[in-house]
């Protein structure tokens, strides 16, 4: 199911199921809502009938789950989009902003603000979150670049992979000597959610941010899929077929670092969605990005909705960080593809 009919198939599959399964997210949680007042809740919101849903309903599903479901859409496509783009340009399946070191950076750039900013609230820290963020993402980019870069000026995927590891232990090990030595309890808690990753702090105005945030990703990257084919054969080999290498690789590098910066500026770090879900697409619909691309991004979608509906809803009165689960679906995985890439080599 290669072709432009398996691939128009697999999209809608795919749709319906990210329609179907927000629909049902929505009612899932402390208190259960039926699927026919979700509808009729949705119903009433745009206009279309669902007059008779109750308030208590109508003000849990529209102003506390949606959003949240929502935001957990958009990240899910973002991470598996930054993924997808980081395995490409590295030739590593085991690459993505969690293992590269990137969302540990972006952490470090939010604890960071989160530990220094305290007391400013409102769209300023919000901004603040974003820039600190962003330039940490930056920081711990250059940095697994510079330790896995080598002499001809080539990206070995190993090295790649090692240095962002290095890179990620370090930001790590930061985040925890921050949570030790504040002396403000609330802002270790704030910086341990972050590290775990959580979506509850999610409302109206940060999840539209992150929906207009992924759509806008899928687009500009949709843009590279030929680039990202053509590095698929080796820098030289796209250099050849006429691929500017620099200006290709620092656009999609800085792009990946700032999508990375805005996801985990509202959500925190969470990882594996990047490394699992491209490479479970690829082995299904092949390499070739313009499959690849969208396909990651509703196959992320559908995979955090499910992920943080668990989170909130697996213990009774108690919400589980959303990055344990994610980690115990994606830890399995990571550990076949290393087994799998040992018996490549």
């Amino acid at each position: 199911m290669h072709g432009s009919r398996g691939i128009a198939l697999w999209a809608l599959v795919l749709t319906v199921v990210l329609a179907v399964s927000m629909v049902v997210a929505l009612g899932i949680g402390a208190v259960a809502i039926p699927f026919g007042s979700v509808i009729e809740v949705i119903g009433r919101r745009m206009g279309l009938g669902g007059l008779d849903v109750s308030l208590l309903d109508d003000q849990i599903v529209w102003q506390l789950r949606l959003p949240r479901v929502l935001g957990a859409a958009a990240t899910g496509a973002g991470l598996a989009i930054a993924g997808a783009v980081l395995q490409s340009l590295t030739r590593n399946d085991l690459a993505d902003p969690y293992l590269l070191g990137i969302s540990g950076g972006a952490t470090v750039g939010a604890v960071s603000v989160i530990v220094l900013g305290a007391g400013v609230a409102g769209i300023v820290a919000t901004t603040m979150l974003t820039l600190g963020a962003f330039a940490g993402a930056m920081l711990a980019l250059v940095l697994v670049l510079a330790l896995a870069t080598g002499r001809s000026g080539t990206l070995p995927p190993t090295r790649t992979v090692l240095a962002g590891v290095a890179i990620g232990q370090i930001c790590a090990a930061y985040t925890s000597f921050v949570v030790i030595m504040s002396g403000d309890h609330d802002a270790a808690r704030r910086v341990l959610s972050w590290t775990l990753g959580s979506l509850a702090g999610l409302r109206w105005h940060s999840s539209l941010f992150l929906v207009v945030v992924a759509l806008v990703a899928v687009l500009l990257v949709m843009a590279f899929r030929h680039d990202l084919d053509a590095f698929a054969f080796g820098e030289a080999a796209a250099s050849s077929l006429g691929v500017s290498i620099t200006r290709v690789r620092w656009t999609l590098l800085v792009g990946t670092a700032l999508l990375t910066a805005c996801l985990v500026a509202f959500t925190g770090a969470i990882g594996f969605v990047g490394l699992v879900v491209p490479h479970v697409v690829r082995l299904v619909v092949g390499p070739l990005h313009h499959r690849l691309l969208p396909l990651s991004a509703l196959a992320g979608a559908v995979l955090l909705v499910w992920a943080d509906t668990v989170a909130r809803s697996l213990v009774e009165g108690q919400e589980i960080p959303i990055g344990i689960v994610t980690a115990v679906l994606g830890a399995p995985v990571f550990a076949w593809l290393l087994r799998r890439e040992g018996r490549d080599a």
